[in-house]
Parts: C-alpha cells; sequence; structure tokens
C-alpha cells in the first residue's frame, strides 16, 4: 500500500486484502427521526467515494444504506408540530406524515435524502427497516441473538456504569396500541416469545410470523452486518469510542456468529461555519439541498474527497465560497494538464481527488468562469441566468449562475450586492462633484469612440483621471455612485464590459 495516496485506495486496498470476495458490500444508514442535515451526509460520501475506490481496483460492489425507520420515534422535533408526540413508541414508519405530502413521518424525511442524492448520481440501495422487519427477514438472527443474550449482556456490562441484571437485546410493538411499552415474559429458546404491554395487551407470538420485534441497536447493527454480509461500514467517532458500538458490535458478531466486524473508517463532526451543531431531532439542521444551492455537486463531492475522514471542518457560506470554487478550478487545471504542478506526489493526489470527485469526467477541461465573475454577471442581468450565461457552452456554467445567484441573495455580504440603475436617483446626482460629473461625461465620449479590452479600459480611467485632474478614488467611488448607488463595487473595467457599453452610456448620460 506504499504507493496509494489517497485515504479512500487505502481503505479500498484494506477490505480488499482482508478477504478475497467476487462482490463487496459497503453499507450506511441512519434514523429518519428529522431532517437529514448535511452532518450526516458524511457517512453517504464517505461510503461513495470507497465504493468507487473498490470499482478502480476492478471489484463489483453494492452499497446499500438502510434507513432505520423501524426504529421508535422518540422525540418531537422543533421544525415538527408538537401533536406528534402523541404518537411517541411507535416505529417512525407508523407516525404519519405532519406534513401531508408522504405516507409517513419516517419517509418524508427518507424522501428528502433520496431525491437530493439524484443530483450527486450515486448507485444506491435503499433498505427500508419497517419493511425488513416486517417481513421477518432478520428471524435466523434474532433466534441467534436472543439464545446468546446473557453473553451479550456480559459484553455490554463491561462498559457500563449500573450492570444489566436481566437484559433482553428486544423491542416488541405491542399489536394493540402499537407502541414499544411492552415486557418480554418468556422465550423458548426457538421462535416464540410472549410479552405484555402497558396499554393491558398480551400475547404469544411466532417472531418468523409476525413481524413486530426488532434487535436493539448494537445486536441489530450486528445481525445486519451477517445478513447483508457487509465487508465495510464508516462510522462517527462515538461509534469506535471505549465501549461504543463498534467496541461491543465486534465482540458481539464474535461471540454469537464468530465472524469480524466489517472494516471501516473513522469520521469526524462537520459543521457550518459560524453556526450551530448539526441535530435532526432538535430540528438545527442544514440539509444537502441548501448545500448543493450553493456548491456544484462535483464540488460538494470534491470538498469531502479532499478531506481525510478523521479531519473535522466547516461548511462554508461566507466568502470562502469563493475561495473553494477557485481551489476546485485549480485542482481541475491540473487533472487536465492545464496547470503546472512541480511536486510530482502533489499532481498524483490532486488529480485522484478530482478523479473521486466527477462521476462523469469531461473529455476536455471545461469553461471555468469564475465564481466572483459569475455573481456579478447574474446581478448585472437582475437573476436572468440565460442572459447571464449568453456565450458560454459548457452546462456547468449553468448551475455556476444558478449557484452564484442564490448565494448573492442568501448569503453574499452586502458589499458584494449590487442593483444596477436603470435612472440614476436625484439624490446620488446632487451627491457628484462637478469633476466626477466632467470624468463620467469623458467616459461616455470614449465609449462612444473606440472598443476596449479590460486593460486597455483600465488603462484609460486613469488618463481621464489625468487629464481631469481627481483623485482616482474620487473618480471610482462618482462612477459607482452612478451605476448601483455604492461607493465601492466590482472591478469597474471588467463591469463595464459585462454590461456594455450601450447600456453604460445610457446610464451616464442621465448626468448631462
Amino acid at each position: 500500500m506504499k504507493n496509494l495516496s489517497h485515504w479512500a485506495d487505502i481503505a479500498a486496498k484494506k477490505v480488499t486484502n482482508r478477504s478475497k470476495k467476487k462482490a463487496y458490500t459497503c453499507a450506511a444508514g441512519i434514523t429518519p427521526s428529522g431532517t437529514v442535515h448535511i452532518g450526516n451526509f458524511r457517512e453517504i460520501i464517505t461510503t461513495d467515494i470507497v465504493v468507487k475506490a473498490l470499482e478502480k481496483l476492478g471489484k463489483k460492489v453494492k452499497f446499500i444504506y438502510s434507513w432505520d425507520d423501524y426504529d421508535r420515534f422518540r422525540k418531537v422535533p422543533k421544525n415538527v408540530p408538537k401533536e406528534l408526540e402523541k404518537y411517541i413508541g411507535l416505529p417512525l414508519s407508523e407516525v404519519p406524515d405532519p406534513f401531508k405530502c408522504h405516507k409517513s413521518y419516517a419517509e418524508h424525511f427518507e424522501k428528502e435524502v433520496e431525491n437530493s442524492l439524484k443530483n450527486l448520481e450515486m448507485d444506491i440501495e435503499f433498505i427500508r427497516q419497517n419493511e425488513m422487519h416486517k417481513k421477518c427477514k432478520y428471524s435466523k438472527q434474532i433466534k441467534e441473538v436472543l439464545n446468546k443474550r446473557n453473553k451479550i449482556k456480559n459484553i455490554l456490562n463491561k462498559y457500563r456504569k449500573e450492570p444489566f441484571k436481566e437484559y433482553w437485546p428486544l423491542t416488541v410493538y405491542c399489536e394493540k396500541c402499537k407502541k414499544d411499552s411492552t415486557e418480554i415474559l418468556n422465550y423458548d429458546k426457538n421462535y416464540e416469545i410472549q410479552y405484555k404491554c402497558e396499554c393491558g395487551f398480551s400475547n404469544k407470538i411466532d417472531f418468523r410470523k409476525k413481524g413486530i420485534v426488532k434487535l436493539k441497536w448494537r445486536s441489530d447493527w450486528c445481525a445486519r452486518w451477517i445478513y447483508e454480509k457487509v465487508d465495510f461500514e464508516p462510522g462517527g467517532k462515538d461509534h469506535f469510542a471505549a465501549g461504543g458500538s463498534y467496541e461491543t458490535g465486534k465482540q458481539i458478531i464474535k461471540e454469537v456468529w464468530n465472524k469480524e466486524a466489517p472494516d471501516y473508517v473513522i469520521y469526524e463532526w462537520i459543521s457550518i461555519k459560524g453556526g450551530k451543531e448539526f441535530s435532526s431531532s432538535t430540528g438545527e439542521v442544514t440539509n444537502i439541498d441548501s448545500v448543493l444551492e450553493i456548491y456544484e455537486p462535483e464540488i460538494l463531492r470534491w470538498i469531502f474527497a479532499g478531506t481525510r475522514p478523521g479531519a473535522g471542518f466547516s461548511i462554508s457560506f461566507d466568502l470562502d465560497v469563493l475561495k473553494l470554487y477557485e481551489d476546485f478550478d485549480y485542482c481541475e487545471r491540473i487533472y487536465f494538464n492545464k496547470e503546472k504542478i512541480n511536486n510530482k506526489k502533489e499532481e498524483s493526489k490532486q488529480k485522484r481527488i478530482y478523479e473521486l470527485s466527477n462521476l462523469k469526467i469531461p473529455k476536455k477541461l471545461p469553461e471555468q468562469p469564475s465564481f466572483r465573475h459569475m455573481t456579478v454577471l447574474v446581478q448585472t442581468y437582475e437573476g436572468d441566468i440565460e442572459k447571464a450565461i449568453k456565450g458560454y457552452k459548457s452546462p456547468r456554467v449553468k448551475k455556476r449562475a444558478e449557484c452564484a445567484w442564490n448565494w448573492i441573495q442568501k448569503y453574499a455580504p452586502e458589499e458584494m450586492k449590487f442593483k444596477v440603475h436603470k435612472k440614476i436617483p436625484e439624490k446620488i446626482k446632487k451627491s457628484l462633484n462637478e469633476k466626477q460629473i466632467q470624468t463620467l461625461k469623458e467616459l461616455i465620449n470614449k465609449l462612444k469612440k473606440k472598443s476596449y479590452t479590460q486593460q486597455s479600459l483600465f488603462e484609460e480611467f486613469y488618463k481621464i483621471c489625468k487629464k481631469v485632474d481627481i483623485k482616482n478614488t474620487d473618480f471610482f467611488k462618482g462612477a459607482y455612485l452612478a451605476l448601483i448607488g455604492k461607493e465601492k463595487g466590482p472591478k469597474l473595467a471588467p463591469f463595464i464590459l459585462v454590461l456594455g457599453k450601450n447600456r453604460i452610456i445610457e446610464i451616464l448620460k442621465q448626468l448631462s
């Protein structure tokens, strides 16, 4: 593995070195307890990147994602109506959708994510655990866990301050009230359990035939590793703490099935720059769609592909967005050998990151208008994307323009926002002094006589200033006030060329 430099290739090689198989399974999953935030996305993208690394090794790979929607509804998030409290204790799949657009509470949030991921073109097989349990798919694994429950109890007790005296690693949902307020009374060591519920109902069932039971988390995770034959599954750092889910899981799977736990990478939490920590259950969220409003799909993948899973970072919505777009474009130019880089190791690393960021790598370097330039274009045309990108051919430019417009509307600092005057306000006219007006009239005359490049127009500004004997700063201030009503704005020469000299002349001649 000495020649491997990217973390995903190292992880993929570990998986294949560990077991020689025709096909591998990579897994991830979450409980849809509320809006799935961009922090949860790290598990999805980490798995997907490792899947791509395995595929590069020529392996057949399946990416499964489990919706743990047979978990209990624990509490009502802030962004969900409080009247749902009466459903606490039911499986998430049985709680009605408060927004009345899906079959259940769980499905509402599941579909939100699945639709978002379509933009990232991931090949994921989604598994709804409520369906799996209702079909009694895990009955064999449940039996094996129940018959080893005392050994599992001993494993868990090693890490508990208050040890379990009696331990049933099974949740039963009452057939009458549908809640998990139940107690197991007896187990026949085969497939039959007897239970009673707080609501007064009791019964004896065969869990091969009646899918109202599920294993509790740690045993459930192991049972699914066995059932799905999972080879790789990443996890947040909390799962890998002493006594955490993975630490106990690898002991449980060894004790019950004499198997090894899947390979993994540990990922660190991410946050929103200047924002709060994510929490689906409290409603403090920034979802995947919110991020894709600002970042092109390739750039979102690039951010994660270029960062080791164990490194924490913040998703930025401030001026860092401009720098991230610049850095992605730089990486892309390296890939297409349009950017010279002396360090061969770094060059190889950047090319690999780019490969993992793009599911469909272009045949040649796409057009790369800077994000900063796009913010000027979309504002110049007041959000008319088609007019703003006229002349560009790459489909990606349209997406970049849309992202730039979203950023301007939602996150850009005031100094970067502007609106081009159709009519110069009287207040602005009165604020300009004679020399400022004179320079702007000179600018009209120059624009009428000849065409300019950015550089030649920039040089013309200084010739005008010298002729009128005005400070350069006063000239620029006057020009911005006349055009957009602010003392500062985008670089003036390219801005004028983008607006077009006819539009500029129509605005500035109002000063006559």
